[in-house]
């Protein structure tokens, strides 16, 4: 009988939620579509410093899944972009969710939204630097 009414809970819980993740998928369909790959060549300049902030940003606002983020990053490291800067987008693009925090504060709280983006943020251009910085060790 407990099983029953759980189950029951969480499809009403889903129910409830549906509209408001449909909005944000549709949000983030829309700002992938509206920006061009030429648009990020334009924006980085080579800088080891403000790429992966760059790269961060646009990570953070165009959210996705890791598989598509590979693709991504594959054709603006075509393009000449820092390796920098397209880790600091993969990681922002897997991990911020500025799209998404209308939804997450108010299943989560608006505080814990603000603080788990912006801490993932950051960490996604320390990262970035210190997966870079490795690998120029390993080679």
């Amino acid at each position: 009988m407990e099983y029953g009414k759980a189950a029951e809970k969480t499809a009403k819980a889903i129910y409830n939620m549906l509209p408001i993740l449909l909005g944000v998928m549709m949000l983030i369909s829309l700002f992938l579509n509206l920006i061009p790959i030429k648009l990020f060549t334009m924006l980085f300049t080579q800088n080891e410093l403000t790429d992966p902030i760059i790269g961060a940003l646009f990570g953070s606002v165009a959210i996705g899944n890791p598989l598509t983020s590979y693709i991504i990053g594959g054709e603006l490291l075509n393009q000449g972009i820092s390796l920098n800067a397209i880790t600091a987008f993969i990681i922002a693009w897997v991990t911020v969710g500025v799209l998404q925090i209308p939804a997450e504060s108010i299943y989560l709280g608006k505080k814990y939204a603000i603080y788990r983006n912006l801490l993932a943020f950051i960490s996604s251009i320390i990262m970035a630097l210190l997966t870079v910085a490795s690998l120029g060790l390993v080679q």
